[in-house]
């Protein structure tokens, strides 16, 4: 029986793995959640979309620092530097991080803001979204559609 040794580039490799797919998973799937929640039940958006503050801060960047901590170790130690993939994903990841935190935050907090407004102090989901709601979602679509073709690059 063979037995090998794990070597600490290996933890950090699945250090970088598993924050790529927390952070990358979370902003490829916030479109699709919020578009089921208006659908389903509106009423439940305003806190979606405070969750979805929450997450970016508390996940989404923080787990971009560690994906490009960890590539750098990664590419110093597998001597990478010369190879397209470390550059683009070092920028990739300051782009993506410099969006969620100057802009998709933000911009989840006026959703949600605008969301309970066109919900009502009640809850009634009988009426149609207020134009400052659609034109606010409008641009947030357009930033999350960057955001997944920079992830799915």
């Amino acid at each position: 029986m063979l037995i090998t040794a794990v070597v600490f580039w290996q933890i950090i490799l699945a250090v970088h793995v598993v924050f790529v797919v927390a952070a990358f998973g979370l902003l490829l799937s916030y479109p699709l959640i919020t578009i089921a929640a208006e659908r389903i039940d509106r009423r439940s958006l305003p806190i979606l979309l405070r969750v979805r503050m929450l997450l970016g801060r508390s996940l989404v960047n923080p787990g971009l620092l560690f994906v490009v901590i960890s590539g750098v170790y990664l590419a110093s130690q597998q001597h990478q530097w010369g190879n397209f993939y470390v550059w683009w994903g070092i920028a990739a990841a300051l782009v993506i991080g410099g969006l969620e935190g100057a802009v998709v935050i933000r911009q989840s907090a006026r959703l949600a803001d605008l969301a309970e407004r066109d919900v009502g102090l009640f809850g009634a989901a009988d009426g149609g979204w207020s134009s400052d709601y659609i034109a606010a979602r409008s641009r947030a679509d357009q930033v999350n559609a960057l955001l997944a073709v920079i992830v799915v690059q």
